[in-house]
């Protein structure tokens, strides 16, 4: 989405903690700006007040919902009539729904249905359905977790790691990248493309939820693809380019 996408974020707080709030913003940043910020939750109960600093600092607007009903979220309601209201009335491009309730996956179905992105952020217990209702889906527990100064990534050949990393990906989604890197006439495709194939197949397809910060550097650690650099004349920027590598190798 280009950098002026007007985008709601609506917070499910009665399911998200508070310490997720940097990684919210800084996620939705690069998808857009955040025209409308809304929080649901009753504050009137212990655990609203953790959320007290927070709503003030991010200018967010707390969106009072008692619980009458015990066990029962309350804002779960009141938050889908708020999105209903926002499709209709205000002028945005795309919505971020942040909850792990399967409760808001018709929400999210029917706003799509009117052409408009949505992003779901949630943990990683959410469940499938709400995951694959989103145009892309961010784990919030996982990167929340800053790596450590001076780590360093794992090695594209480094034996058990990399029979480690294809088996915690899974084969489905190891199908898909040589699906999608091999789908084409040419032998050579754009990692970019690959990436924006596979997000659209899996909404939370992330490299970083396998501790890499670059898909390149993701890639390269399947040891599965060949890859090469392109460098643009323009402004030095690198464009990566992927094939499967031959069996003999």
């Amino acid at each position: 989405m280009a950098e002026n996408c007007k985008l709601a974020l609506l917070i499910d707080a009665e399911n998200i903690s508070p310490k997720y709030i940097k990684t919210i913003f800084d996620e939705l940043s690069k998808y857009g700006v955040v025209t409308t910020k809304r929080i649901y939750g009753d504050w009137t109960r212990p655990g609203g007040a953790s959320w007290k600093e927070i709503i003030a600092e991010n200018a967010l607007l707390p969106v009072q919902q008692f619980q009458n009903t015990a066990s029962k979220n309350s804002s779960d309601s009141t938050l889908i009539i708020d999105a209903m209201d926002i499709l209709y009335s205000k002028n945005i491009d795309g919505f971020c729904i942040v909850s792990s309730d399967s409760d808001f996956t018709r929400l999210i179905t029917r706003i799509r249905e009117d052409g408009k992105i949505v992003y779901g952020m949630g943990e990683r217990k959410s469940p499938k359905s709400l995951i694959n209702a989103c145009d892309k889906f961010i784990y919030l527990d996982v990167n929340q977790k800053k790596e450590p100064k001076g780590a360093k990534k794992s090695p594209a050949k480094s034996g058990g790691r990399h029979i480690d990393l294809l088996s915690e990906i899974g084969k489905e989604k190891i199908d898909a990248l040589i699906t999608a890197a091999t789908d084409s006439e040419e032998d050579w495709v754009y990692l970019a493309d690959v990436g924006n194939r596979m997000t659209k197949l899996f909404p939370d397809f992330d490299q970083r939820n396998y501790g890499f910060k670059k898909l390149s550097d993701f890639i390269k650690a399947l040891d599965i693809f060949d890859v090469k650099v392109e460098q643009s004349n323009k402004n030095g920027a690198k464009t990566y380019l992927i094939k499967l590598k031959d069996a003999k190798e």
